[in-house]
């Protein structure tokens, strides 16, 4: 969980970053730079994250010798290592496009789209298969990586079917709306 979190933190930055950039492209009128923002953050984020996946599952075997000494965890860590691989790429996209979300100003749908994943699917998920089933650790993780994957697909799905032109409009309508001065910096 020590390398998930590391690896996620790069992912958090990039989250930042899409947020910031999207959000910027959009005030200024230019949908094509922000689409290509999209598609850059994205895939410069699961590139490293499946970098990291790939080094994971390379050694699986010895990993958890940086952690602990004990046999028995060794063969645990070591079985456990491929739903790690695959957190770590869901990781390297799911919040990049929450970023994106932010970005396009669209909080409320991300937030029912991560409580719902979350709570409805991964947790319930994960205890029926870890409990249930008794398939335990593995169990637990593979149900929350049900609600990521159902997460990532939808966010996915929203962010390739954006109508970038549309956002602009938006975003400058939200910038007008909340504008206290009569007259704007951003229309000149």
């Amino acid at each position: 969980m020590t390398l998930s979190g590391w690896v996620f933190m790069i992912s958090v930055g990039f989250n930042a970053a899409a947020s910031v950039r999207v959000s910027n492209e959009l005030g200024a009128r230019h949908p094509k730079s922000a689409a290509f923002s999209v598609v850059v953050v994205t895939s410069c984020s699961f590139i490293l994250s499946v970098i990291a996946a790939v080094i994971v599952l390379a050694l699986r075997n010895l990993i958890s010798y940086a952690f602990t000494g004990g046999e028995v965890v060794a063969a645990a860590v070591s079985d456990l290592c491929p739903l790690l691989a695959i957190s770590l790429i869901l990781n390297g996209i799911q919040p990049v496009l929450s970023g994106v979300a932010v970005g396009c100003g669209w909080q409320t749908f991300v937030a029912y789209v991560n409580v719902g994943c979350y709570y409805i699917v991964g947790v319930p998920l994960g205890a029926l298969l870890g409990f249930h089933f008794k398939l335990g650790a593995k169990g637990i993780w593979s149900g929350m990586l049900g609600g990521t994957v159902m997460q990532t697909i939808i966010l996915i799905w929203i962010t390739a079917r954006t109508d970038w032109n549309k956002e602009v409009e938006s975003a400058l309508y939200r910038l007008k709306k909340w504008d206290d001065k009569k007259e704007s910096i951003l229309e000149e």
